[in-house]
């Protein structure tokens, strides 16, 4: 290895949280070395967030127009992959490449390097053959990767992730899918509205199984309705490939599954043994990289994004890429002296103080002027058609906290809103309350447009709004969100 390069600060993985704190940092007056072995972005511009919204947007087209025939006359469909294909390469990803985000990042001062980057010791990172000692820090941004289950025969075969099925040019005739959460059921929906074959495999006894029972149910009612199969409870023990017979899913109760095509999605996992964690004294064998609330994995190390194990969503790694801003330029400020003893952020020529602020730090959950992470109001959304959001605890975890539970509950379809829109009116809101103290501790809000309507609850939760006032509250007539009222009144 070459000499060590002295740098402020090195950020290892540029994903959606990565590539946002290397550049604020850039911006701020840093010197700041950016290392990605993949695609500067991360997934969600390239194999998830942006081109799946892409199919689902595309998918629900073709459903809406379906739907005429019982609201407006009829309308004859006929789906075409080829428009969302190139959409997905020209608009989204530029056919998979980085150029402009590598270059969007290193106009804001920022040194780009492409490898895999390994930790090599305190402060210090090894790319190939070149090392960067941080005379500040270090952020590791680096994400997960699909977690594919052991199952027997399955390795070595052509198998499909996420990435396989966004990057798509042509659709099967049919598709396996292993897996029945948000992804695996995103997808589904989609291929399913553009005529192919779908059956969705999920261990667990239903679909959705981190959200509430009702959401899974209208979600495997919603896609039975597209055409799709939903087989739960089945543990896959084998799979059987060849060219001529696609794949096939063999269950330990004799069912078997056959496709074209087989699309896994049963989780994501962080790839930690490959970090290099035991050179500065942290365990390479977590699930997770553990932080605390100021996203500070260990001395001098930061961690942002889906490695910290809070949640595979582009918000929380935009959320936690602001507190390591906030907190870097912080502990920057403080080796250089300029800060006093509240906490707040100096400025070193005029950047990082700026850079550092912005928003309200009273509160209980600060540090100084650094926020600390609260994940209390996480909100979630899967983008079915209906969509499922949910924020906080479903019932069954706030009954497991020994939380003194309320549950209200309203039928999208018996709101004015929901009789009006007749047709794919599927849906409810769901709240979850501590009686004790007069709170929303959750909300589940199914419907046409259940993540937009789910933003009122996530401030709701997030700022601990009492019950009371929200009863109090004026909501607009006729729109989908008044079934919050609803579901309040049914809070008793």
């Amino acid at each position: 290895m070459t000499e060590p390069q002295q740098v402020d600060v090195v950020v290892v993985g540029l994903g959606v949280g990565g590539e946002e704190v290397a550049g604020r940092l850039a911006e701020a007056g840093l010197d700041v070395v950016g290392v990605e072995r993949g695609l500067v972005g991360g997934e969600c511009p390239y194999w998830g967030c942006i081109p799946s919204k892409m199919m689902i947007r595309a998918a629900n087209a073709l459903a809406e127009a379906r739907r005429v025939d019982g609201l407006a006359g009829s309308a004859e469909v006929r789906p075409d992959w080829a428009p969302v294909a190139r959409r997905i390469r020209e608009e989204a990803t530029a056919n998979w490449d980085d150029t402009a985000a590598v270059e969007r990042f290193t106009g804001k001062g920022g040194r780009f390097v492409r490898g895999t980057g390994r930790l090599a010791g305190p402060g210090r990172v090894a790319v190939g053959d070149q090392v960067f000692q941080a005379r500040y820090g270090i952020v590791v941004g680096v994400g997960t990767r699909p977690s594919v289950p052991p199952v027997d025969g399955l390795a070595g075969t052509p198998y499909w992730t996420n990435r396989e099925a966004i990057e798509v040019a042509t659709l099967p005739a049919s598709l396996l899918v292993l897996g029945g959460g948000a992804i695996g059921l995103e997808l589904a929906q989609v291929f399913a509205r553009f005529g192919v074959r779908v059956t969705v495999v999920e261990a667990s006894d239903r679909v959705l199984a981190v959200e509430e029972p009702e959401a899974s149910e209208v979600a495997a009612a919603a896609l039975r309705a597209d055409g799709v199969e939903i087989h739960t409870g089945v543990r896959v023990e084998r799979v059987d490939h060849d060219e001529e017979a696609g794949f096939t899913l063999r269950a330990g109760d004799g069912a078997r599954f056959t496709a074209e095509r087989l699309l896994v999605v049963t989780g994501r996992r962080a790839h930690l043994d490959e970090l290099g964690l035991d050179t500065v004294g942290l365990d390479a064998g977590q699930r997770y990289l553990r932080v605390d609330g100021r996203m500070r994995a260990g001395d001098g190390i930061w961690a942002v994004g889906d490695v910290t194990g809070e949640g595979a969503f582009t918000h929380i790694a935009m959320y936690q890429a602001e507190i390591v801003v906030r907190d870097l330029l912080d502990h920057v400020g403080r080796r250089r002296g300029g800060p006093d003893a509240s906490g707040t952020a100096s400025s070193i020529g005029g950047a990082v103080g700026a850079a550092g602020a912005g928003g309200d730090d009273s509160g209980p959950d600060t540090a100084g002027s650094v926020p600390r992470a609260d994940y209390r109001a996480l909100p979630r959304v899967t983008f079915t058609d209906p969509e499922v959001g949910a924020v906080g605890l479903t019932e069954r975890q706030a009954r497991d906290r020994g939380i003194n539970v309320q549950v209200g509950f309203a039928p999208l379809s018996s709101s004015t809103r929901g009789w009006i829109h007749q047709v794919g009116d599927e849906g409810f809101i769901k709240l979850v309350a501590d009686a004790d103290r007069g709170v929303l501790v959750g909300a589940t809000s199914v419907g046409p447009a259940g993540g937009e309507v789910l933003a009122g609850l996530v401030v709701a939760v997030h700022a601990a709004v009492p019950v009371g006032r929200l009863r109090h509250m004026i909501y607009a007539y006729p729109t989908f969100h008044r079934a919050i009222r609803t579901a309040l009144d049914d809070l008793g």
